[in-house]
């Protein structure tokens, strides 16, 4: 289904965004979600999820009841941080270093965009193990994008992207490959 990635082709990426800085893709945006469902665990996970950010994180609300878990619709459930710019290179940093700088090629989707998850947040650097606090496990969600993108966002004259110049799978593998020294599995 998908073609696995070589060096060869991560050359030809890196001379074509040498020739042409606009197309060398850029993370857009980082957010890291907690879901932990209703009650203290919560604000546990949210005290987490501030410390290991510096940003102050957004509850989110369950869509539907679910009786078997005890969820009720509209209750709040999990909590997630969107992080952007410097901010966000550095926790991407910060998180491939928990995961072993190592990435299943599975999580990169056809627009390059990629996920994935980190089991403890005692395995970031310098997080100790406290037991009022426990163990979280939180998801990661990177949104690659090139320079231009605005185009699609912007309140004026907004506009569709053209499938050329949208990022593909295998040019952000090679960005990700690039910039982070990642080795994707």
């Amino acid at each position: 289904m998908y073609t696995t990635v070589t060096t060869a082709n991560f050359e030809k990426y890196y001379e074509m965004w040498e020739k042409q800085p606009m197309l060398k893709p850029r993370i857009a945006k980082v957010t890291v979600n907690i879901c932990v469902g209703p009650g203290e665990r919560l604000l546990k996970a949210s005290k987490v999820l501030e410390m290991l950010t510096g940003q102050k994180p957004v509850p989110r609300r369950a869509k539907r009841t679910i009786r078997e878990f005890g969820i009720h619709r509209g209750e709040n459930i999990a909590v997630m941080v969107t992080l952007r710019g410097q901010k966000a290179i550095d926790f991407l940093r910060r998180a491939f270093n928990a995961v072993g700088n190592r990435i299943k090629a599975s999580s990169f989707d056809e627009y390059g965009n990629f996920a994935f998850g980190i089991k403890e947040h005692i395995s970031f650097a310098g997080v100790k193990y406290d037991p009022e606090i426990g163990i979280f496990g939180m998801d990661v969600i990177v949104t690659v994008e090139r320079p231009g993108f605005r185009v699609m966002r912007r309140k004026r004259m907004r506009s569709t992207i053209p499938r050329r110049h949208r990022v593909s799978r295998e040019e952000s593998m090679a960005f990700i490959v690039k910039e982070f020294g990642v080795t994707i599995v």
